[in-house]
């Protein structure tokens, strides 16, 4: 069983730059497939980013060049590090865990989520 803990949301202004964490418990060092997702009231939920061992990262093409996944096995910890944020990516962020690699990255059928991190970004 993993359970995930994101933290880092808050307020900041247009071209800002926020990093979010997750905290994962158990041990996702191996074959996990990690994600960040993000959803805006009203509206599906939405991958932002993910990474594999086998795969690498991707990421979707609003957040390319803003926005950088990383892991720290060390720490059991994913981290996404989002600069030039715009109004647009105001949205709860997610944490999502697979113990297997998904295909294709942006599905939404993770094993383990998070409670979620609140992120606003004013003009």
């Amino acid at each position: 069983q993993v359970q995930l803990v994101e933290s880092g949301g808050g307020s900041v202004q247009a071209g800002g730059s926020l990093r979010l964490s997750c905290a994962a418990s158990g041990d996702t060092s191996t074959s996990y497939q990690m994600a960040w997702f993000r959803r805006v009231p009203g509206k599906e939920r939405e991958a932002v980013a993910a990474m594999h061992p086998d795969s690498g990262i991707s990421s979707a093409d609003s957040v390319k060049g803003r926005f950088t996944i990383s892991k720290d096995n060390a720490k059991n910890t994913l981290y996404l590090q989002m600069d030039s944020l715009k109004p647009e990516d105001t949205a709860m962020y997610y944490c999502a865990a697979n113990p297997r690699r998904l295909v294709p990255w942006y599905t939404r059928r993770y094993d383990y989520w998070g409670q979620g991190t609140q992120v606003t970004v004013s003009s």
